[in-house]
């Protein structure tokens, strides 16, 4: 891979992270909870030559509404100005493949906050590398249920009950981590869930 940025900004955590033939040339990681918008241009400026790359990968979700779309923004504008390539990736891809590279376990499940108490839950495999099922969002007591034996990873497992999972951030180093066919979305948001707000249907 050639030198990229990546951003990430879809939870708790703000991250950036220059990479290179897949090693980090640098990285800064900040878990700041809110102000993603003040924080994130300030840590890509402390980057070598100002974070500037070729190619842009950004956090798409799930997450947060807020804090993915700041990343999404911020890469789309960089992108522009600097004719670079933007393409994203996936939360719980990124989470799956940090935990696998730090836990012995073939199967998982990464769990993300959600919104009204819920938690995103999506599970993976080692080898090969995929998802196992698809992403949903359910009640702590469903995601339990559904977690089965899989270890759990990602910062929704506090939602879970005590000592159940490992919490994990994003981290935008982790990118090194993922290969190319999921370092290609589009860069477009993955929420997870539907928004509260509806559109009225137009009344004839």
């Amino acid at each position: 891979m050639s030198l990229t940025l990546v951003i990430d900004t879809a939870t708790a955590a703000c991250s950036v992270a220059l990479i290179e033939d897949g090693g980090v040339v640098a990285r800064v990681h900040e878990t700041v909870g809110r102000g993603h918008a003040e924080r994130l241009v300030p840590m890509i400026a402390t980057l070598p030559g100002g974070g500037r790359a070729p190619h842009i990968l950004v956090d798409v979700g799930p997450g947060s509404f807020t804090g993915i779309r700041v990343g999404l923004a911020a890469a789309l504008g960089l992108g522009l100005g600097w004719s670079a390539k933007v393409c994203g990736y996936s939360s719980t891809a990124l989470i799956a493949a940090a935990a696998f590279d730090a836990a012995d376990t073939d199967m998982l499940a990464v769990v993300l906050e959600g919104g009204h108490g819920e938690v995103f839950m999506q599970g993976y495999r080692r080898s090969p590398f995929a998802e196992t099922d698809a992403l949903v969002s359910l009640t702590p007591d469903a995601a339990i249920a559904a977690l089965g034996n899989r270890p759990a990873f990602g910062n929704g497992v506090r939602r879970l009950g005590e000592g159940v999972g490992t919490e994990m951030l994003p981290d935008a180093a982790f990118a090194q981590l993922l290969s190319p066919d999921y370092t290609a979305l589009p860069p477009r948001p993955i929420y997870g869930r539907a928004p509260d707000a509806k559109i009225p249907p137009v009344r004839a």
